[in-house]
């Protein structure tokens, strides 16, 4: 039987459309939402199984993607949102009535200073670049998915085009040890 990854993975990736420019994040309260700008198309998105990540109800995994900080703004009540952990490097404000993270800018220095991860599904628009890996995918197992499942959790994931990993794409993980080389000295910055 299937896992439920996520819904909007489970029966087929969303499709991304070229003419995508942003969009409205909203929570998922009934009454004043939390509303969320997002500006041009999202990167690096993913299915995370991490603890921190807001997730649906019922799923094994979030999906996560990053904008700069900058394309994001709240638009209507902020009032409601809260940071989850003040301490962590993304700072997740959640709302505080539904729970829903809408958004979680990375100010301190690293390599991702000065990019926002959201969760675009909670996108109304359609159109945003679906996720293309699996990050954190053992991290499930800390939520209490029984190790016997991961084989399969694992190969469904593959199944659906999404490489699952036990920490970040390739890509990124380049990217991370490029600039930690460069602060180092390393590499010429």
């Amino acid at each position: 039987m299937a896992e439920k990854l996520h819904p909007r993975i489970d029966n087929g990736l969303p499709k991304e459309s070229a003419s995508f420019a942003g969009g409205t994040l909203v929570c998922a309260c009934t009454s004043n939402p939390v509303k969320v700008k997002v500006k041009g198309q999202i990167a690096h998105n993913h299915a995370c199984g991490c603890t921190k990540c807001w997730k649906p109800e019922g799923a094994l995994f979030s999906v996560v993607a990053v904008a700069a900080s900058g394309d994001v703004t709240v638009t209507e009540n902020g009032d409601k949102l809260k940071v989850v952990d003040s301490s962590a490097l993304i700072l997740r404000h959640a709302c505080t009535g539904c729970g829903v993270h809408m958004y979680g800018p990375v100010e301190r220095d690293h390599a991702f200073k000065g990019l926002s991860f959201i969760h675009p599904e909670r996108f109304e628009e359609d159109g945003w670049s679906p996720p293309g890996f699996a990050a954190f995918v053992s991290s499930i197992i800390e939520s209490g998915v029984d190790p016997s499942r991961m084989a399969g959790i694992r190969a469904q994931l593959k199944s659906i085009g999404l490489e699952p990993y036990d920490c970040l794409s390739p890509g990124l993980m380049d990217y991370i040890a490029t600039w930690t080389a460069k602060k180092s000295g390393a590499l010429p910055a």
